[in-house]
């Protein structure tokens, strides 16, 4: 992003006041105001470490393209629209002429009209024959969706079917729909296991489709984006089987290499359109770094307190605010902060809401309502009000962490300044190696997307679930050693689990060159897709056993285990009973000054290795460290320290068990006591990252004596917090193992595996990019400020050792000095390690 920038010594000298009518101008202020006071006022002035301006921004506009309908220019025109955006009209005439497209540009740029258009188009040109699948990752933003859409049918006097498919859609809808819906809108699920399951009701549908959009395709990544990618083999397949052939029409926020992404996910080339046309508003970034509490231990005041301090002079009547947290704990406490101090904000507690996924329908649709009418002032929100959803046109945006992508950092600030008016995006850091980074380095956060996006369609585990699914739908042919199929026929593993489904599990049946289904089960309602799955955990009133939200099964061990606090909107809710075999947790309101926090204890065992990359280690002679009088040790500058690290990458399998939990106190965050946490294990085969060390270097690196395990398991927290800056994933999408002696590997070992069963590629690209994920860690290490360690690099001593942070900077530099490491056959090694075992 091409902007103005300066440092918080180049802020404009404070105006003076006192605090109190300070900060009730603030409040009443427009977003300038709030600048201002933020950029002069000595106490907030030193706690911003940059300002980023990003200019007001004319718009590039083009004609209407020559061979777009007259009828659909005059409706442009009645609305106002005399020209498009220059992206939009490229996009459109890529469209008309039959290519599939991909719109990668900013948040509130227009892309909606680049696959509105074409559709209606192909509708007006065939007469109303034509039809259109839209797919939208949650079911709010394809309602949403349908109600413009529905505005530009009714202007062209159309009698077009235009409905929204999903879990709450009326019978007597779906009925239409199947029949005769022209535009169909709907979620990766339901097309999954409602429409695809059921194509012979949906044949109109599948005849004549012309058109597949796909909006918001940066969240298709991981396993997710790898279920969703067979989702739409198997629609084309469909699709080909009626005799059509439809084109894509996909949006993305920017990301990096989009061309491969959407590649990955379709199959096929698509022509990309990312230079933006359309006008902004100025806006003002601000990177916000919490002040230091204590200088040796690198302690810095907490992010979701600074939040709550932030508010009163963010927050007001005259303006809407919204706070973005990563975590639902987070947006649970932080809306209760701030509903206690309505009145110090000038506002109503019910003007101050919070909103995240496990609210249930009704509730988040009133919220959204609040906000698109100005009634709502402030929200505090997860990541589910990042897409696309029309929530009106917010003024200041808090962000409490980096979200863990750039993609999700522009979405998020696009929330603000919508309607070209000033906006304002603060960006509060948290004590996290990443956040920490971004402060030192603002040019990464505001320049070009780095993070690739991890995919993989052709995962055994999701590609064997799908492949399944296919076959309940219509029957897979044989052509050689593979399938005649248009869209699976490519995959080289399809045949070979063909066989496994008809030999092994008596699912299909193969006579002469065809399988069939033959079992009476509906594969795809026990076949999830790794999102918001059907296998969520229902969390029940246990008085009323009235629904009060819902929670993912992976997380709902450490979420509503039995003892677990559970929050809604602020209110506290106190787990009762988890029965975690029916996917229910019972709770009941209560009272409470705490909440609560659980604990994992993981093992993994390896499974199979793929690929491994090594150093031999040279004969020169090292030099033995020699502890110092301050208790480090020192090493020989002239030592050769040999090549002997490796990495790994293969198949694991891992168990997670909840051990206990911790009840934490509001606002003071003190630990009020501990209890035990009685679950089963969780059981996961996925792929991982693997870092060895030899017992050899890792004594001269300083991994020794009793805190060697804490020092190592250190390095590895470091690396699974800073990962997102080289892949495209959250901290807890990377799951970690610290062992000091690997029973498998006999040596220091750190695995850092996919948290989804079978694994979506990330280990892939850390494998991949693992110097620059390296150089990434040891940065975040040198430039931290504090001496032996904290929560912005390697953790506390207390729990890193002594030795943490020297042990990892000398890790972390052995590991990039000198040589790559060379890639080298994996069956040696085994053979090798299989002797030492």
């Amino acid at each position: 992003m091409d902007g103005e920038q300066h440092t918080k010594d180049s802020a404009p000298s404070p105006e003076r006041g006192g605090r109190r009518r300070a900060r009730r101008s603030w409040s009443n202020g427009g977003v300038e105001a709030i600048v201002e006071r933020l950029q002069g006022d000595a106490r907030w002035r030193a706690r911003f470490d940059h300002w980023h301006v990003v200019p007001e921004r004319p718009a590039r506009t083009c004609a209407f393209p020559e061979r777009l309908d007259p009828r659909l220019r005059e409706v442009l025109l009645r609305r106002g629209v005399t020209e498009l955006y220059a992206h939009q009209a490229r996009a459109v005439e890529h469209a008309l002429l039959g290519r599939d497209v991909l719109v990668a540009t900013p948040t509130a740029s227009g892309k909606t009209l680049c696959y509105v258009l074409p559709v209606l188009q192909s509708l007006l040109e065939s007469d109303g024959r034509a039809r259109a699948l839209f797919l939208f990752p949650t079911k709010a933003l394809s309602q949403d969706q349908t109600l413009g859409l529905t505005q530009m049918v009714e202007a062209l006097r159309a009698d077009w079917h235009c409905f929204t498919y999903d879990g709450d859609t009326p019978p007597s809808v779906r009925r239409t729909l199947r029949d005769s819906g022209h535009l169909v809108l709907t979620n990766p699920w339901m097309l999954h296991a409602g429409i695809l399951p059921n194509h012979a009701k949906w044949s109109e549908l599948f005849r004549d489709l012309r058109w597949i959009v796909i909006d918001e395709v940066h969240t298709l990544a991981g396993v997710f984006g790898s279920s969703v990618a067979n989702v739409l083999r198997r629609l084309v397949r469909i699709a080909r089987h009626y005799g059509s052939d439809p084109k894509f029409l996909c949006c993305s926020a920017t990301i990096m290499d989009a061309a491969s992404h959407v590649r990955a996910l379709l199959g096929r080339d698509v022509v990309v359109v990312d230079e933006d046309g359309s006008p902004s508003g100025p806006r003002t970034f601000g990177v916000y770094n919490p002040p230091m509490l204590n200088p040796v231990a690198g302690l810095r005041a907490n992010a979701l307190e600074e939040a709550r301090e932030l508010a009163e002079a963010v927050c007001g009547p005259g303006h809407q605010s919204i706070f973005f947290c990563k975590r639902r704990t987070s947006v649970e406490v932080l809306t209760r902060y701030l509903k206690e101090k309505a009145e110090r904000l000038g506002l109503a507690p019910e003007e101050i809401r919070g909103y995240r996924g496990g609210y249930l329908p009704l509730l988040r649709r009133e919220i959204e309502q609040g906000l698109k009418r100005g009634e709502v002032k402030v929200v505090v929100s997860t990541n589910a009000l990042e897409l696309g959803i029309d929530i009106g046109a917010l003024d200041v945006a808090v962000l409490v962490g980096y979200p863990g992508s750039q993609a999700s950092f522009w979405q998020r600030a696009g929330r603000v300044g919508r309607r070209k008016k000033p906006s304002l995006v603060v960006q509060i850091a948290q004590s996290d190696p990443v956040d920490q980074f971004l402060v030192r380095h603002p040019e990464w956060l505001f320049g070009a997307p780095q993070e690739k996006l991890g995919l993989d369609p052709d995962n055994l585990v999701i590609l064997s679930e799908q492949v399944k699914c296919a076959a309940f739908e219509l029957p897979f042919r044989a052509e050689g050693d593979g399938v005649r199929d248009p869209a699976f026929g490519s995959v080289r593993a399809t045949a070979t689990i063909l066989d496994y489904l008809a030999e092994e599990s008596k699912l299909l049946h193969k006579k002469g060159d065809t399988w069939y289904w033959m079992a009476d089960a509906y594969p795809a309602q026990d076949v999830t897709l790794g999102g918001d799955d059907p296998d969520n955990v229902l969390i029940l009133d246990a008085d009323t056993k009235k629904a009060i939200g819902e929670i993912d099964r992976a997380a709902s061990i450490t979420t509503v285990h039995q003892g677990a606090i559970y929050q809604v909107e602020g209110e506290t809710w106190k787990v009762e009973q988890f029965d975690q075999k029916n996917r229910r947790a019972y709770v009941k309101r209560v009272d409470t000054d705490y909440f609560t926090e659980a604990e994992l204890d993981v093992t993994v065992r390896v499974v199979r290795l793929e690929a491994r990359a090594r150093r031999d280690r040279k004969s020169a002679p090292v030099t033995t460290p020699v502890p110092q009088p301050d208790g480090t040790p020192r090493f020989s500058p002239d030592a050769s320290w040999g090549e002997d690290a490796a990495i790994w990458r293969g198949e694991v399998h891992v168990t997670s068990l909840a051990t206990m939990y911790k009840k934490v106190r509001f606002y003071t965050r003190e630990s009020v006591g501990a209890e035990d946490i009685h679950l089963p294990a969780e059981e996961l085969d996925s792929e991982a990252f693997v870092l060895t060390l030899t017992d050899e270097t890792a004594s001269e690196l300083g991994l020794n004596g009793g805190d060697r395990g804490a020092a190592w398991r250190s390095l590895g927290s470091l690396l699974q917090r800073v990962a997102p800056l080289v892949v495209r994933c959250q901290p807890r999408d990377l799951g970690l193992s610290s062992q000091v002696r690997s029973p498998h590997f006999q040596r220091p070992t750190l695995y850092f595996y996919d948290t989804v069963q079978g694994g979506v590629g990330l280990s892939e690209i850390l494998f991949a990019a693992h110097r620059r994920w390296f150089a990434h860690a040891l940065d975040v290490v040198e430039r931290c400020e504090c001496t032996r360690g904290c929560p912005a690099c390697v953790g506390p001593p207390s729990q890193a050792s002594q030795f943490g942070k020297e042990s990892a900077r000398r890790i972390l530099r052995h590991l990039l000095d000198g040589p790559e490491l060379a890639l080298a056959p994996v069956d040696e090694a085994e053979e090798e390690l299989a002797r030492a075992r």
